[in-house]
């Protein structure tokens, strides 16, 4: 059977994180794009799949064929969008952040749940090359008990733009989401979280370009992290244990491949070569200390919508659970709402 969608915006998202993938699943078609206004270019990059494209969001919203609307417009647009998709009767994708609200998101999730469908943010960083072999090392136990992580995206990108505007459209919300997510997936609420959320580069931004949240699980701390101004490079993750460490440089590689327009489907696309590969300390039962390089998993953005198909289709549990999208948001939300720094517990 045959899964038909439909996108709600045609820019950066959906080209870039969504399209290339849905071309390699022959499982899901993709029957309309809506966006304000067409771009005849852009349109041509997607010849032979198939797509209408239109300004008239009814068309879209009213087509009973359409099972699944995924919406990837500016993140202060899903709530509304996502509304009138599940009143139309359709399960909807939401590119993150889901919604600014915890309010927002029960909501949308008590709405899908009266009418019997699928609301769902697209965590699409759970399959993230390096948090995919960090999930591995975790699972084989080499460090032992996990005592200590860090999730860092930093970069060395200086601007002195002045960025005001709702706190959804800061760092914060719209890279913290995906750090959050990873970890809440691995080890859920935590008891407490603190909070360092500021701008570094513009005194007179209202938008935050820096963050630094502590999830604290009793003997376990998770550190996520990103800060704009890193030039010398860190590990992307550091995993300290009872029995050992793990570190890994550099991100996951999917994005920088599809900015080169190497696209899902061609050769070693995404894949790590072995000098990025993660390297692991550990202590092994004869009491020897080993180190070895772990090969880094390969990751897929488009198996978000091969478990949606699962789950549509075949009533298969969401990749995404309803408490895991209140809770991403409530943590985020919980972040914003007291000067910073903060410590709220959970």
């Amino acid at each position: 059977m045959t899964l038909k969608m439909a996108i709600i915006g045609f820019g950066k998202s959906a080209n870039r994180y969504h399209l290339p993938y849905l071309k390699q699943r022959k499982s899901i078609q993709v029957k309309y794009i809506y966006n304000h206004r067409r771009h005849e270019k852009r349109e041509a990059n997607h010849a032979g799949m198939g797509i209408t494209f239109t300004t008239d969001l009814d068309e879209v919203l009213n087509d009973d064929e359409v099972q699944l609307v995924t919406i990837c417009t500016p993140a202060d647009t899903h709530f509304d969008f996502a509304k009138q998709v599940l009143t139309h009767g359709k399960n909807v994708l939401v590119e993150k952040p889901f919604c600014k609200t915890a309010t927002e998101t029960k909501q949308l999730l008590e709405l899908a749940q009266q009418r019997h469908l699928i609301a769902m943010p697209y965590q699409n960083r759970r399959f993230d090359s390096d948090y995919l072999t960090f999930k591995e090392v975790l699972k084989r136990g080499y460090v032992g008990e996990p005592l200590e992580i860090e999730s860092h995206m930093d970069k060395y990108r200086p601007d002195d733009t002045v960025h005001t505007g709702d706190k959804i459209n800061g760092t914060f919300y719209g890279l913290g989401i995906h750090m959050l997510d990873q970890m809440l997936a691995l080890f859920g609420r935590p008891n407490a979280v603190a909070y360092d959320i500021r701008t570094i580069q513009n005194e007179k931004s209202t938008l935050d370009d820096y963050y630094q949240m502590d999830l604290h699980y009793g003997k376990l701390k998770v550190t996520v992290k990103t800060n704009p101004l890193v030039a010398s490079p860190y590990p992307r993750f550091v995993l300290h244990g009872t029995n050992g460490s793990y570190l890994k440089y550099d991100i996951d590689q999917q994005e920088n491949d599809l900015k080169l327009g190497i696209m899902p489907g061609d050769l070693n696309f995404g894949r790590d070569t072995p000098d990025k590969y993660g390297q692991v300390n550990y202590h092994n039962q004869n009491g020897d200390w080993i180190t070895k390089q772990i090969p880094s998993l390969q990751g897929d953005y488009g198996r978000i919508y091969d478990s949606l198909c699962d789950s549509i289709l075949n009533g298969k549990p969401k990749l995404v659970s309803d408490e895991e999208t209140l809770l991403d948001i409530e943590i985020l939300e919980s972040g914003i709402q007291q000067p910073t720094p903060s410590v709220v517990r959970f």
